[in-house]
């Protein structure tokens, strides 16, 4: 439904995006992540034909946004960052206004303008002058217009942006509701937003990527190993050299003791399940086993160890990504303009 491929912008001499590649399946929610000045921003604009790419391709519900750019448009739903209000219009009219340069036909105008009022809770604010709007609702007018036209394809660049925590869940709530009837692509700094919402994502740094996978699968593989919490009642016994004596464990590293009870941090070769013996081990020195539990590399832990420019320059693409981005490099920073 979505295509990018090899995806360069210049502004200048200055690449903020730099060969860029990846794919959106049919009603897939895909999260874009990177630091500020990555070139979320940038990517996004050449998706939604805003500027155009200096090489590569994007292909949006089967069309090039370059060559065929209005029919790419026409299925295209974009909240930019921000949101495109005219002030002098209440929210009513302005919605009626997009609904009807965005080809809705007169017959259904009222019918998807109250829609898209009450599905992004803005109808009590109808009536009301956009200039005098709060920033969260100003968020959600700007969504109901990118809704308002039942685009195949949303791109939603910071849709959480201003809005109060009740706002927050009820907004990721309709943007989960919405995949599977539309292709949405959502960039985020809030990493929580991204692991409740999106099936895969896509972190970019200094124009590239450096990661396309789901979440679950790059918190279990960017340790490079498996690692296990265990917590056992040893009754002043020495458990590490009996948990370290275990094939296939690499590391045993004293987590905290409190009493009689210890915890460790077991690391064991990549793909090795030692669980069983590690229950045995300790079941069979007759010690009480009280926590067995993996450990894993959180979200944000992987966005820092991604983005940060000693590790993420010393990755490879078998390591972050599955497909074939390019391999993470040290670039000039972005320019200003996203």
């Amino acid at each position: 439904m979505i295509e990018v491929q090899h995806l360069t912008r210049r502004y200048g001499p200055t690449t903020a995006v730099d060969d860029v590649s990846f794919r959106v399946e049919s009603g897939e929610v895909l999260g874009f992540l990177g630091p500020n000045g990555a070139g979320k921003t940038t990517t996004m604009r050449v998706l939604t034909g805003y500027m155009p790419a200096s090489d590569g391709k994007a292909i949006v519900a089967g069309y090039d946004v370059s060559e065929h750019p209005l029919e790419a448009k026409r299925r295209t739903g974009y909240l930019p960052e921000t949101p495109p209000l005219y002030p002098e219009m209440t929210v009513r009219d302005y919605l009626t206004f997009v609904a009807r340069i965005k080809g809705v036909p007169r017959s259904e105008r009222k019918t998807r303008v109250n829609a898209a009022m009450d599905r992004t809770r803005v109808m009590d604010m109808a009536d009301r002058h956009c200039a005098k709007l709060s920033k969260g609702y100003k968020q959600r007018v700007g969504l109901a217009q990118a809704l308002m036209h039942n685009p195949e394809v949303l791109i939603l660049d910071e849709p959480t942006a201003g809005l109060d925590p009740k706002q927050i869940i009820e907004t990721r709530k309709l943007i989960t509701e919405l995949g599977g009837d539309h292709t949405i692509i959502l960039s985020t700094h809030i990493l929580p937003e991204v692991s409740q919402t999106c099936q895969r994502i896509v972190i970019i740094n200094k124009g590239r990527v450096v990661a396309v996978d789901t979440p679950e699968n790059l918190m279990s593989r960017l340790g490079g190993s498996e690692t296990l919490y265990i917590q056992i009642d040893a009754s002043g016994s020495d458990a590490t050299a009996t948990l370290e004596a275990i094939p296939g464990i690499t590391k045993v590293a004293p987590a905290d003791v409190r009493g009689s009870l210890a915890g460790f941090e077991v690391s064991s070769e990549m793909g090795h399940d030692v669980r069983r013996e590690l229950a045995a081990a300790v079941v069979g020195r007759g010690w009480g086993l009280l926590e067995l539990r993996p450990l894993r590399m959180s979200l944000e832990e992987i966005f820092l160890h991604l983005t940060t420019e000693d590790t993420a320059a010393a990755d490879t693409p078998e390591q972050t990504s599955m497909g074939a981005p390019p391999e993470p490099a040290t670039l000039p920073e972005e320019a200003t303009h996203g």
